[in-house]
């Protein structure tokens, strides 16, 4: 059974005016030479082809219309009322029927027709779809259902499809495939088979079919929708597997849809998926028993197997609703459009879904101005009537209103564009109501640029107020903007007052270098330290300029790279400031070291020596290479001591300085037996070298050893004076060792001294004392008898049978704790344990 539609109640008007939900359609009359006909008759019907409309009233008569309703053409058809009107798919040709069972075809543009009369009334006529090309068939619907066809001698041949089941109200043609309605249910018959595949009985029989008629509708060539009273069905047509044919027809309908809804049906029409449902509404009054008719309602609705979701709801305001019944409504619907003809004796209804004009109609109303905006830019090609700048201005407006200054603003980018007289309007807006700082972020500064006094006003305003928003807007606006020596003047005014700001003197150096006053720039950033100097030298090459300012660039560590590249082809100049760089900090221009070997070789020799000692980072290879092809001795000798070449350094020494202080010194330095040995060697036949070992040898070596190496006979200078300075310094070595001694001998009788009296002392042992073996208190409970306690001066504590047997050695007992941290871990348990 067919489940209840999930459908609520639908809103009365004044409900739909202040909801939130956008409505999916639109609505209006149609009009023109439509409103001319319903003041003197009713509508009984409409069908809707792409091109035109054609109209069928009570009063017999048929008015083809274009879709403004205005009339093309009249027919007068019969005296009384026009049941149906069918058109072929090219619209061609017309076919009608009327209460008094007249039924005509006949081609617009042709005179071919057919003219039939019956003697009951004929309900519904319906065309072949084709019918303007080769198949020449209608069908007629009164108290049977007739086929008619035309043969080859050009004559109608009529075939009963179906009688019986009372008066047929409705046929649908689509295709192949005829639908039509009686009062038993719905039928389908493939004319191409002539086969009749399926009954779909009535639901509600309790409704009269001629008060509540039925509704078709095929939504494509194999799917037919059906309304009847509150009953809803989606029916699909399907092909039959040939081998369950037998008797059967080839086809087959399932229906894959059915629920009911909470009124009654008058027309349904596909929209996508979905379905578009007409309702004649009867409520009960509030005050009242009886009911009252209520407003028809256009539903869009979302059919689900057994039930469906509203989309959507609107009630019309039909002309004279209330005096309509079931069978007065009607809903056409245009195939190549999505338009929807709600018909009633006197009113026509269009309604067509919203396009974007009406979505950013609706976003406007409802004060939803960014969705306006988005949904007007996204279309902006589309739009016909609404321009994206009024909505725009409007949203400005209405933000300007609420006070939000700076979202107003910022619309005054997207909303304003490239128009220079709106945006000089807005400027003018935002300073009379204080607030040029919040559109001051935004204003063009591009291809489009206003008058550059509107710049300098907001300047000046910033200069009021503001430094810091001053300061940004000078980095971010290009100075063609504004006139340059209007601000630099004015900048200064301000610095008179406040000579020391930092912010504006920043700012003033940035005006001067736009004006390519570089020398002032440069003074100004100097001064301050700023780091934004080493750009200015860089991109305005000023290196030579700063020879005499060189050491203030030092605290501009970050862009030490930039000085670096920029010096190269300055060498000089690159020496000097690495040199008081390595001078400030010697880890700072390390990556730097290797290059400052041949900078101090070619510029600075004295600093090269100092540089090699001080430097962490310089590669000694590097170095060796340099001051060996310099012929730099005392360098080389340095490099080749500090990598390990001791005994070539030496030579060096004695062979190419001939230098024995500096030979003494530098053996001295390294303390090695070896380098002493061939220092002695070297100088063994040199009486000025031997001289020179004599007098500084003593503390080093054994002098003795060097005095039997001596020749007999040998003439050394200054000989008798060199053995005193070796006796002296001999006895000195005597009396400082017997003064050590002396200090060693006292100082150790004084800490025995001290250790004996501490050892001397008491040690208190309390209840709260444990032993430290068992762990019990180390006082017994009973005093009074005899009890044993060693208590040793680390202050651990045993009773005297929980200490192990001394040994080898009578009497010697030692703290287990503090012996076993002397042998190692576990050792002081494992000799409780024995």
């Amino acid at each position: 059974m067919p489940r209840k539609c999930s459908i609520t109640h639908y809103k009365n008007p004044a409900e739909e005016e202040d909801s939130e939900e956008e409505p999916k359609l639109k609505y209006e009359r149609l009009a023109n030479g439509v409103t001319e006909i319903l003041l003197k008759d009713a509508a009984s019907c409409i069908t809707v082809h792409d091109k035109f409309l054609a109209l069928g009233t009570h009063f017999g008569k048929v008015f083809l219309l274009d879709i403004q309703g205005n009339v093309t053409q009249k027919f007068e058809i019969s005296p009384v009322k026009i049941n149906q009107i069918s058109l072929d798919e090219d619209g061609e040709h017309v076919g009608v029927c009327s209460e008094d069972g007249k039924v005509q075809v006949f081609g617009l543009y042709t005179r071919e027709g057919f003219h039939e009369n019956f003697d009951c009334p004929i309900k519904v006529v319906a065309l072949h779809p084709q019918f303007s090309k080769s198949n020449k068939q209608f069908v007629t619907g009164g108290n049977k259902l007739l086929l008619y066809e035309r043969n080859w001698l050009n004559r109608w041949k009529t075939s009963i499809l179906h009688e019986g089941e009372g008066t047929i109200t409705n046929i649908k043609w689509r295709a192949n495939l005829i639908a039509w309605a009686n009062n038993v249910g719905v039928k389908i018959y493939d004319i191409s088979t002539k086969q009749r595949i399926t009954n779909v009985l009535r639901d509600n029989v309790s409704l009269r079919p001629d008060m509540y008629p039925c509704s078709l509708c095929w939504k494509d060539n194999t799917t037919l929708i059906i309304g009847w009273g509150s009953s809803v069905k989606i029916c699909a047509v399907k092909e039959r597997d040939p081998t369950e044919m037998r008797d059967l027809p080839s086809r087959y309908v399932e229906i894959v849809s059915a629920f009911d809804t909470e009124f009654f049906l008058c027309g349904l029409a596909p929209l996508a998926d979905q379905l578009v449902t007409l309702y004649y509404v009867k409520e009960n009054s509030e005050h009242m028993e009886e009911e009252f008719r209520a407003r028809p309602r256009l539903d869009i609705i979302q059919p689900l197997p057994e039930s469906c979701e509203e989309i959507s709801s609107d009630a019309l305001t039909v002309r004279n609703f209330k005096d309509n019944e079931c069978r007065d409504y009607r809903l056409e619907h245009s195939e190549g459009e999505p338009l929807f003809y709600i018909i009633s004796p006197k009113d026509i209804v269009v309604a067509k879904e919203r396009d974007q004009d009406d979505h950013i109609d609706w976003l406007l109303d409802k004060k939803k101005y960014e969705e306006a905006l988005l949904a007007a830019e996204i279309s902006f090609k589309n739009i016909k009537r609404h321009d994206v700048q009024k909505i725009g201005m409007a949203y400005i407006n209405h933000l300007v209103e609420n006070g939000d200054y700076d979202a107003a603003a910022r619309k005054c980018q997207k909303v304003l564009g490239k128009n220079m007289e709106l945006w000089e309007n807005e400027v003018y807006r935002f300073k009379t109501i204080g607030q040029l700082k919040a559109i001051s972020q935004y204003l063009p500064r591009g291809d489009l640029r206003l008058r550059p006094v509107i710049y300098e006003m907001i300047l000046h305003e910033f200069l009021k107020t503001d430094y810091e928003g001053f300061a940004m807007l000078i980095r971010e606006w290009p100075g063609e903007l504004y006139n340059n020596m209007t601000i630099v003047q004015a900048v200064n005014d301000h610095l008179k007052k406040d000579p020391s700001n930092e912010t504006l003197l920043k700012t003033l150096a940035e005006l001067y270098t736009y004006d390519q006053r570089y020398d002032k720039a440069l003074e100004i950033y100097l001064k301050l330290r700023h780091k934004d100097v080493y750009q200015l030298i860089h991109k305005h090459n000023l290196f030579s300029s700063i020879e005499d300012k060189i050491v203030l660039l030092m605290d501009f560590d970050k862009e030490m790279d930039r000085v670096v590249e920029e010096l190269k082809d300055k060498p000089q100049l690159l020496h000097v400031y690495l040199h008081k760089l390595f001078k400030r900090d010697h880890h700072k221009g390390q990556r730097y070291h290797e290059r400052q070997i041949s900078l101090y070789a070619e510029y600075d020799r004295p600093n090269l020596l100092p540089f090699l000692r001080d430097s962490t980072h310089c590669p000694l290879e590097k170095a060796l290479e340099i001051c060996q092809q310099r012929n730099f001795v005392e360098e080389t000798v340095f490099l080749l001591s500090r990598m390990g070449n001791c005994r070539r350094a030496l030579q060096m020494i004695m062979e190419e300085l001939g230098d024995v202080d500096k030979a003494i010194e530098f053996a001295k330095e390294q303390d090695d037996a070896e380098l002493w040995e061939d220092l002695i060697s070297y100088s063994i036949d040199k009486p000025p070298f031997i001289t020179g070992l004599l007098n500084n040898i003593g503390t080093h070596v054994d002098p003795i050893l060097l005095i039997h190496r001596i020749k007999e006979g040998m003439r050394i200078p200054n000989l008798r004076d060199s053995l005193v300075k070796i006796l002296q310094d001999y006895n000195l070595q005597i009396l400082l060792r017997e003064g050590c001694k002396k200090i060693l001998v006292a100082d150790s009788l004084s800490l025995l001294q001290k250790m004996h009296r501490t050892q001397m002392r008491g040690i208190r042992v309390d209840e709260e004392n444990i032993c430290e073996s068992c762990h019990a208190t180390i006082l017994p409970s009973d005093t009074a008898q005899a009890f044993g306690v060693v208590v040793f001066h680390c202050r651990h504590m045993f009773h005297k049978e929980c200490l192990p047997s001394p040994g080898t050695i009578p009497g010697a007992q030692f703290c287990n704790i503090c012996s076993a941290k002397r042998r190692g871990p576990g050792s002081g348990i494992l000799e409780m344990k024995k």
